[in-house]
């Protein structure tokens, strides 16, 4: 019965203090008033509620208008490069387009938020007496790392480490804080944090030697990384590799090996990425399906087909299931030489064998293929397949059958309900990608609290309604002296909304159409 409540004063705490920060007023006794009035707020200062402000600053402070909507995931992104922070600031100086992950940024608002941070951090423990711990001492670490402050982290950090045998600071915590940094392109700054473990008492386990590696890797510093793997391979070393530990160096030796266009080098990194797949199995370690697919798919696309098959036939012996991305490799491979039976041989292979459930990406090497080779007939019958299946084709593959039909005079094979299904669903995915970005930048102004801004959008037509709907919903805007270029944000703010708020009612036009 009490757990409601606690959860919306926990909430109702998180929104105050997230529009404070926001407005740049400061942590002064009326924001303590009015949190203080509440009953037991000892006890509804939560772990939780400190944490969740400290994960909200890089989302408002460190992301661009831009990366609203984007995709989490890093599976098809190009590998990173090494950041040169100096060299980022001096472009900001001088207005020059920065590239990467702090593409965009404003740099006014990376310090504000960082400053607040700090602020924030000490207000809670001062005001309130809240004793922070390892999990909130590890979100500060991770807000001051995406803020690239590393002077500061550095002091952070040694300071937390004194206090006691609190442990504040953990081979989690600097584990957790070497993986940010390889996030963010800093592959240098996560090494040197690795090596600073021991001035904050803390062992590197395997975990955090496996976090390092990658995080290397991702930058191609291959030299480091493949040192830290020899470091931990010496005998009666206390962390002894694993199979994750070598999967990250195959993964990342066939990834990078598609970046360049010198085939030496191609040749090179796929040389030592099945050297090191062999010394693995000579150790005894058991490679599982991701390290067998990345050998494969790295094979597939340099055009080693019987290295792919070796590989394929050897994971089948060792009683290793494949699943759908291991056939993708095999279909997308066949698809562009032309091949396209064998194709669809791997393709009934996996469905018969139970080792996947194709889905769009199996079909759509193939539908492409059979479209370039003329072959309209079947084409279309693999776009029925794909969508019985539960699956809806992209609109380029589902125009590109449409077009190859009518051009080949086979109108008759159209389905007008299938062909309406198809559509509706393409336009479905239209309207859910741009119903996550208007509603992201929601978030990212009332820090996902604020149930009220969607209201009062729709029905007082956009983005001037944005304060009252704050300020309903327990985030108020400031006025006056209490925001420092407050109202020049907030003009530039309205504009961003209504330009995506047209956009947005455009593209669901256009799809209903």
């Amino acid at each position: 019965m009490s757990s409601k409540p606690h959860f919306r004063s926990d909430t109702q705490f998180v929104n105050q203090i997230i529009a404070a920060i926001i407005q740049n007023r400061p942590f002064d006794a009326q924001i303590a008033s009015s949190t203080s009035s509440t009953p037991h707020l000892n006890h509804k200062l939560t772990v939780e509620s400190v944490s969740e402000v400290l994960r909200s600053i890089p989302r408002i402070f460190f992301q661009s208008t831009r990366s609203i909507g984007r995709q989490k995931g890093t599976r098809h992104r190009t590998p990173l490069k090494q950041r040169n922070l100096r060299e980022e600031s001096t472009k900001a100086r001088n207005g020059v387009l920065v590239l990467g992950p702090a593409a965009y940024r404003d740099p006014q608002k990376v310090k504000l938020g960082l400053n607040r941070a700090l602020e924030f951090f000490n207000w809670v423990e001062t005001r309130f007496g809240f004793v922070h711990n390892e999990i909130t001492c590890r979100e500060m670490a991770c807000v001051l790392a995406k803020g690239n402050r590393f002077k500061v982290l550095w002091e952070f950090l040694k300071e937390m480490s004194r206090r006691g045998d609190s442990g504040l600071v953990t081979t989690s915590t600097v584990t957790c804080l070497i993986k940010c940094l390889g996030e963010e392109g800093l592959g240098s700054e996560a090494l040197s944090a690795f090596y600073r473990m021991k001035q904050f008492r803390c062992r590197p386990d395997v975990y955090a030697y496996n976090t390092t590696i990658y995080a290397l890797c991702r930058v191609g510093n291959f030299k480091k990384a493949k040192f830290l793997l020899e470091q931990m391979e010496l005998p009666g070393f206390r962390c002894q590799p694993d199979t994750f530990t070598y999967t990250i160096l195959i993964s990342s030796y066939c990834k990078h090996s598609m970046q360049t266009g010198c085939k030496k080098a191609i040749r090179r990194r796929l040389w030592e990425a099945n050297h090191l797949f062999r010394i693995m199995l000579f150790k005894g370690f058991v490679p599982d399906v991701v390290t067998y697919n990345c050998l494969i798919d790295g094979c597939c696309k340099t055009n080693r087909i019987g290295r792919a098959m070796e590989l394929f036939d050897d994971m089948m012996k060792r009683g290793c299931v494949p699943n759908r991305i291991t056939y993708n490799s095999f279909i997308r491979y066949y698809s562009v030489i032309n091949e396209i039976d064998e194709a669809i041989q791997m393709l009934r292979r996996m469905a018969k064998l139970n080792h996947g459930l194709p889905t769009t990406s199996s079909y759509t090497p193939i539908i492409h293929a059979l479209c370039e080779g003329g072959r309209v007939t079947e084409a279309w019958d693999f776009l029925v397949e794909l969508v019985e299946g539960g699956s809806i084709p992209r609109e380029y593959t589902y125009k590109l059958v449409l077009s190859k039909v009518e051009s080949a005079g086979e109108s008759a094979l159209l389905d007008d309900e299938l062909c309406r299904r198809i559509e509706g669903g393409i336009g479905n995915r239209y309207r859910h990608v741009m119903k996550v970005k208007q509603w992201n930048y929601w978030n990212l102004m009332a820090s996902g609290g604020s149930d009220g801004v969607g209201d009062a959008y729709n029905n007082n037509g956009g983005g001037g309604a944005v304060a009252n709907a704050i300020c309903d919903s327990g985030v108020s805007v400031a006025h006056g002296s209490d925001s420092i270029g407050w109202d020049e944000k907030k003009e530039k703010t309205t504009l961003v909304i209504c330009t995506q708020f047209i956009f947005a009612y455009l593209f669901m036009l256009l799809s209903e159409s």
